[in-house]
């Protein structure tokens, strides 16, 4: 694990880079928030909540023994409620800071009545921060800020700081999907995280990135970058 500075507070000085808010929120959204975001918001992974950074135990957040996922940047949420879904007996954790995003999968969760999720409305370097090594069965990237400047590529998550921690709480045998409409994104993708050493990319024919997985749903992310043309990235990668 990388050590890093600390805040007075005991927090690391990590940058943050992104919204945290955009338009006004729906009423409705606004009761999401108040009336469902705290039972959902998982136990021990903000500052306030875990000042001396323990570990904690992500099964307990269910109630029993289960595969736990982790989806970094749920956006608006389709993907996670669509695996929840599909998925009942996982136990299903996201990580998003956008509080917009948040909401929307707030009224998501409330309409397909699942209840194999965890919502940390915040970054997922705080959740990688408490998750034990080796706790993860599968994590999800899909379509992230792509920073396309050149000069903000060190933010983009495919970078040391966030797939150190993440390559640590991923059990051997994990699955690690990203999906991104970039091209670039996807080269640093691969040079990235094949340089960390504790991934191989599955891909079997040179189409293979071109090919959604089995369980799929398109993304309001991915809908909008089929519509102005751009090419959907799928880039599956396995912890060895």
């Amino acid at each position: 694990m990388i050590k890093r500075e600390k805040h007075v507070s005991g927090a690391p000085q990590r940058n943050f880079y992104g919204r945290i808010k955009g338009k006004s929120l729906q009423q409705a959204q606004k009761r999401y928030l108040v009336e469902d975001l705290d039972a959902l918001s998982p136990s021990g992974v903000t500052w306030t909540d875990n000042p001396s950074r323990e570990l904690v135990n992500p099964k307990d957040w269910f109630g029993n023994d289960r595969d736990i996922w982790l989806e970094v940047g749920f956006g608006g949420g389709e993907h996670m409620v669509h695996q929840a879904s599909l998925n009942p007996n996982v136990g299903i954790v996201g990580c998003e800071p956008y509080i917009n995003g948040v909401a929307m999968l707030l009224g998501k969760i409330r309409l397909a009545g699942v209840k194999n999720v965890v919502v940390h409305p915040g970054d997922a370097r705080d959740m990688m921060d408490v998750l034990p090594e080796n706790s993860i069965s599968r994590a999800f990237l899909l379509y992230p800020d792509p920073w396309p400047k050149l000069r903000h590529h060190r933010r983009r998550f495919v970078t040391r700081d966030h797939l150190e921690p993440l390559a640590s709480c991923l059990k051997l045998g994990a699955i690690f999907r990203v999906a991104t409409d970039i091209e670039d994104y996807v080269r640093q993708t691969l040079e990235e995280v094949l340089a960390n050493g504790n991934f191989e990319w599955l891909a079997n024919s040179a189409d293979d990135w071109r090919q959604p997985w089995d369980d799929w749903i398109s993304t309001r992310y991915e809908l909008k970058a089929l519509r102005e043309d751009r090419t959907p990235h799928y880039l599956t990668f396995r912890k060895i």
